[in-house]
């Protein structure tokens, strides 16, 4: 028990970043009712365009302090140009089609952004190392953090902090809940939803970028395939907290990445389940939670759509 102050930190850690990339599923399937299995690759092509801003664009020996807004900034934009893309020529013009049609196309975007940046984009077929912040690591009684997890545990509040007042407050967000709630009344009080569901696809990637960014100073290295796994882990998240609820995202990240800690870390140690624990295992319980939360709260934990809240 004595590890237990560390498990928790680094559950909340994980959670933190499963509820960032969430937020980007959640938010596009409130408006348009569609499943983005390309958001994993929107992280992960986040994650390289601030690694390029960095290797590329930015003089060497530059400072981390001052690189990193910079990064964070290109990141940012090459994954709101590549959701704004996908959402334009992919998504739209499916829009009215049966629902398993953009699915499949979702996931079809998916491996091909997969295979693009597996292509061309220098050295990325190996994990590739990502600029740390200077310091650490820091210690808070028995707990230990890097420089990354600061950065984690600092910018996954602020953004959700920031969106709920953008949702709230703004005349933009209150249109975006009007647009989740009944899109053709939206549109005749004169609400321009092509602009709601792509300023949605935007936010979406602006998130996305920052866990892609955070994952890179958390781990030290990214890959190309890092956006099938992580993207599939947020999606649980997002059903888990209730799919198209922007807080029950970052809830449900919360909660799956305690559940993977907690359950790795001790399921071992319970008689008879040495078996069934360890890092290796930290899948399964993870989906052995959604399926129980499901059983019991179809819904997911919060379940209720942000719209309905307005």
């Amino acid at each position: 028990m004595h590890t237990l102050p560390q498990q928790l930190a680094n559950g909340l850690l994980l959670g933190s970043m499963y509820g960032l990339i969430a937020i980007g599923y959640t938010m596009v399937y409130g408006i348009v009712q569609l499943i983005n299995f390309a958001h994993g690759e929107i992280f992960m092509t986040g994650a390289f365009g601030g690694l390029t801003v960095y290797l590329y664009v930015l003089p060497d020996g530059i400072s981390m302090w001052i690189a990193l807004p910079l990064m964070l900034i290109g990141g940012a934009l090459v994954s709101v140009l590549i959701a704004l893309g996908a959402e334009r020529f992919a998504y739209r013009p499916l829009r009215g089609a049966p629902r398993l049609a953009p699915l499949i196309t979702a996931i079809g975007l998916s491996l091909a952004l997969q295979q693009a940046v597996f292509n061309w984009y220098p050295k990325a077929k190996n994990d590739e190392p990502f600029p740390q912040l200077p310091g650490g690591p820091f210690h808070v009684g028995s707990i230990t953090f890097g420089s990354g997890d600061i950065f984690l545990i600092t910018a996954a509040p602020l953004c959700m902090a920031a969106l709920a007042l953008f949702v709230r407050s703004s005349r933009t967000g209150r249109a975006m809940q009007a647009t989740a709630q009944d899109p053709d009344t939206a549109q005749l009080m004169g609400i321009d939803t092509n602009r709601i569901i792509m300023i949605a696809f935007a936010i979406g990637g602006i998130f996305a970028a920052v866990a892609g960014v955070a994952w890179g100073l958390k781990y030290g290295s990214i890959k190309y395939e890092m956006g099938f796994q992580a993207g599939l882990k947020a999606f649980t998240a997002a059903v888990l907290g209730g799919i198209g609820n922007i807080y029950g995202a970052m809830i449900g990240g919360v909660v799956l990445g305690l559940a993977e800690t907690m359950a790795s870390a001790y399921i071992a140690n319970v008689p008879g389940m040495q078996q069934l624990g360890g890092s290796g295992w930290a899948n399964v319980w993870a989906f052995v939670l959604l399926i129980l939360v499901l059983l019991f709260r179809p819904q997911g934990l919060v379940g209720e759509r942000v719209a309905d809240r307005a």
